[in-house]
């Protein structure tokens, strides 16, 4: 284990204060971080997941940019950019979220921020003031929150449907935090999940039906 690379992480998700004291390795003192980044997301101290959307927004913008040569090009037929938008960069902004219980203003933000990238592949801004859904039908792009909702429903029936993995109930933490009133629970991904069945007007058993 190399001293000078290693840190620790104390999460906080209770809501409890930081443990005191320090961690060594031969008298050493490691550094205390409040994240950092594993497998491609970012675990914070308290428990959000504030870093990993913005974590997401700036990989998803940087693939649009590798891929501007495609995507910002008039010449290109509209058909052609949104094959490669969808393969390049919206599984750079979706990935890991099947298991994340966001917050409408971080479903803002993912969406502000696709649709800047949108207008730009369809040669428009905002000053052009065309509606959202008008760059969407040219686009053939559905809205972020609609494909996430997909896809956290495709997750929960395959593990619905797997025979060693069944689905548990995703239980909420009581944590403290100022901006939500103490001790009040946080959404639980059970609760996300059972909304988005709602929506779309599907039963938890129909996903043992490959077919929805």
């Amino acid at each position: 284990m190399s001293r000078s690379k290693t840190e620790y992480l104390h999460c906080c998700f209770s809501g409890r204060e930081g443990a005191e004291g320090d961690v060594t390795i031969d008298e050493v003192p490691i550094p205390k971080v409040e994240k950092f980044g594993y497998l491609g997301s970012i675990i914070q101290q308290n428990g959000e997941i504030d870093e990993n959307i913005n974590q997401c927004i700036k990989v998803g913008s940087l693939k649009w940019k590798h891929a501007t040569g495609v995507l910002r090009d008039k010449r290109m037929p509209i058909g052609l950019k949104d094959k490669v938008y969808r393969t390049v960069v919206t599984p750079a902004m979706m990935y890991g979220l099947e298991c994340w219980v966001l917050k409408k203003t971080q479903i803002q933000m993912l969406m502000v921020a696709e649709m800047r990238m949108i207008r730009w592949i369809c040669g428009y801004t905002r000053l052009d003031k065309i509606r959202n859904e008008v760059i969407r039908d040219l686009v053939k792009v559905a809205p972020i929150e609609d494909r996430m909702r997909e896809s956290r429903l495709r997750w929960f029936g395959h593990v619905k449907r797997s025979v060693d993995a069944p689905v548990r109930r995703c239980e909420s933490i009581n944590i403290t935090d100022s901006n939500r009133g103490r001790g009040r629970l946080k959404k639980s991904l059970d609760e996300v999940i059972r909304g988005d069945l709602k929506v779309i007007g599907l039963t938890e058993d129909m996903a043992q039906d490959r077919r929805f």
